[in-house]
Order: C-alpha cells, then structure tokens, then sequence
C-alpha cells in the first residue's frame, strides 16, 4: 500500500516538476519589459534567498560543511553553477525572441544527447535501439541545418548545456535541493553585481514598472526552485524510466505554446526535423518500455520459486 501511495504521488510530484518546467515561457513573457541579463540576474539572484528558505523548513544543513572540505567537489559545483546558468540565460533569449520552438527543439534533443554523453564520457553501452534512436537524432540536426543553412545552435546549445549540467551534477552528487543551493550560492555575488550596476545606471526594472512586475521578479526565484524539487523528491519515487518518459511533457508543453500561443512560423523543413526527433523518441520510449517489462517478467517468474520453498518444507 505505502510502495502503491509513493508512485501516485510521485506521478504527481513529476507531472508539476515537467507541467512548470513546461509553461515557463508564459513565465518570462510575462517580464517581457525586463532586459534578459537583467531577468537572468533576477532569477539567479532570487534563487538564493528562496533555497535557504526552503533549507530553514526542512532543517538540512549538514552536507554544508563537509562540502567546503572538498576543494574538488566544490569546482564541480561551480561548473555546474555556470552550465545551468548558461542554459537559463539562453532559454530566456529563446523566450524574449520568439524562438520557443527552437527552445522546445533542445530539450527533445537533450534525452538523446544524454545518452551520446553516456557512450563517450561513462563508456556505457547502447542497445541497438538506441543506437538507431541516436542516428535519428544526429539526422534530425543534420537536416535542419541544410533547410536553414546553419546549425540550429540555439536548441544544440540548450540541450548541450543541460546534458552537461545533467554529467556534472551525477559526479557532484548532491540532490536536488542540496545542489540548487550550491549553484546558487556561486550564482548569487555575481547577478547581484550585475542588478547593482543595472541600477545605477538607472536602467533597471524592479522599481520602474510597478509593484506586480517587482513580485514577479522576486517570485523568479520560486518558480525556478519548485520544479527542480519537484522534480527530486518525484525520482525517489519513480522507476528512472518513468522519469525519463515523464520528461518529454516539458518539450511537448512549450512546442504547443510556441504553435498556437507565441503564433511562431513552422515551415515544411522544420517539421521534418521535429518529426525525425519524434521518432527517435518513440523509439527510445518503446525501448525503455520493452527493458523494464522484460525485467518484471523475470522478477515474476522468480516469485513462485521462492515462495513454494517454505510451503513445501512445512508439508
């Protein structure tokens, strides 16, 4: 029954994590006035504050110090910092441009480049439906940059970026409330270094536009820890592979929006392109399905075996 209760909720807790990651593009176009280093300063410097609020509930503060007793550690943690905030300042580029589905593009590749990352970096091996999930996706970019003359490097950059944050963080091994207060505790002198100088020139946002665009800013900070939290406390509950085809709602919801929200352009080539990426997906999503039904008939087929051995000692 308890084992039955942690999957709902943790169907629920990845549905929130991948449903906000999804609708935050309403999010940001919302602050359309504000200057995207601006807003990236906002997001990174509100962060802060929110993590050690949400680590004051919770009352977690003992991986701190021995954290700052690993030199090492402590520069994965800054990479990871500058990775994500990389990925954060061109996904709200991608926002403010009107290049959702160019955004949406990268997070369907980023699966696929997790596991390219995989092969290269961990020396994983890949099944053969992967490999050909993989191609799909190599073909994917290839034809796109043919159709649009150049390398779509805005979706390469977001997924690259993310699968590297993805790397970083699986060797930093913190979770996910733990690792967002890292990141922002790098991340935190250097955006308000930046909100500092945008107000002293007086270009700065906050107090221009009213007291509603200001608690958005503020709540920047919040609606980028939420998910990330949502986001860990649902992998404790779920098989990775639930989590893994729970992620494609995030791409999905922003492609919806870019169509029919943000009213962006989808010519014949681009739809070729997402199609080639669709289909590698459902290849790696048949692939995962067919492993983990595989691995219950085999935990099920053991069941009996060990269960009729003490019946039948007893008799």
């Amino acid at each position: 029954m308890g084992t039955a209760k942690a999957s709902r909720s943790g169907v629920v807790l990845g549905l929130a994590a991948f449903g906000m990651w999804g609708l935050l593009p309403l999010y940001w176009r919302l602050l359309d006035d504000t200057d995207v280093v601006e807003l990236l300063a906002h997001r990174m410097a509100w962060s802060m504050p929110t993590a050690l609020l949400l680590l004051l509930l919770v009352r977690n503060w003992s991986w701190i110090g021995p954290l700052l007793r690993q030199p090492k550690r402590l520069a994965m943690v800054l990479l990871s910092a500058a990775l994500i905030t990389a990925n954060w300042a061109v996904f709200i580029w991608c926002v403010a441009q009107d290049r959702v589905l160019e955004a949406s593009l990268g997070y369907f590749i980023n699966p696929l480049l997790t596991i390219a990352v995989g092969v290269l970096v961990l020396r994983e091996r890949l099944r053969p439906a992967q490999w050909v999930a993989v191609g799909l996706g190599v073909l994917a970019v290839l034809v796109m940059s043919v159709a649009y003359g150049q390398v779509p490097w805005l979706s390469l950059s977001l997924s690259v970026s993310f699968a590297a944050y993805g790397l970083v963080k699986k060797k930093t091994a913190l979770d996910g409330l733990e690792g967002f207060t890292a990141d922002t505790a790098f991340q935190f002198l250097p955006a308000l270094a930046v909100l500092l100088v945008v107000g002293a020139r007086g270009e700065g946002s906050f107090t221009a536009e009213g007291p509603g665009h200001a608690l958005l800013l503020v709540l920047s900070g919040l609606a980028t820890a939420l998910p990330l939290i949502f986001f860990g406390a649902a992998t404790v509950r779920l098989p990775l592979s639930t989590v893994g085809l729970m992620q494609y709602i995030a791409p999905s919801t922003m492609f919806l929006l870019g169509l029919f929200v943000f009213h962006e352009e989808m010519p014949p080539e681009r739809w070729l392109g997402f199609g080639l990426v669709w289909g590698a997906l459902s290849v790696l999503t048949w692939d995962v399905l067919r492993q983990a039904g595989r691995r219950q008939r085999t935990v099920a087929s053991h069941v009996p075996a060990t269960a009729e051995t003490p019946s039948s000692r007893a008799v």
